[in-house]
């Protein structure tokens, strides 16, 4: 059982890490280079966005949760990992009812600004969601 709560918890932050990071690297340039007008870009970038919060907060509910277990079940390493998935989760938060709704009444010439707070924002949920992941797959790999 403690096995698949590890695999469970590895593939949550692998699918948490790898989306963000698909998004930042491969969809934001695509986009960038698609859409020439801004509102256009904008508009595309809503309803792409649309809907996807409350995934994202069963994820990373479901990816704390485990963490938290398996501070308890296998190794209180995994603690750091779970303080380093809630600071992401909290940057989540952040841009997900703070930044966005800032942005939607943004004017035109605020747009771009929003989008380079939005990938440092997201560069840093990848950078400590990767390291997180790091950490807890070598916890998982040495653990007795």
């Amino acid at each position: 059982m403690v096995d698949l709560l590890l695999v469970a918890h590895l593939v949550i932050a692998a699918i948490w890490l790898g989306s963000m990071s698909y998004s930042l690297t491969v969809v934001q340039p695509k986009v960038d280079r698609f859409f020439l007008d801004e509102e256009q870009r904008e508009e595309f970038l809503v309803l792409l966005a649309h809907g996807n919060r409350w995934k994202v907060v069963g994820l990373v509910a479901a990816l704390v949760v485990s963490g938290i277990a398996l501070v308890f079940l296998v190794s209180p390493w995994y603690a750091v990992s779970v303080v380093l998935y809630a600071i992401a989760a909290s940057i989540f938060w952040h841009v997900s009812w703070r930044h966005w709704p800032a942005r939607i009444f943004a004017v035109v010439e605020e747009l771009a600004s929003y989008r380079r707070r939005l990938r440092i924002l997201a560069s840093c949920m990848v950078v400590l969601v990767g390291v997180a992941f790091v950490f807890a797959l070598g916890v998982t790999v040495v653990r007795p």
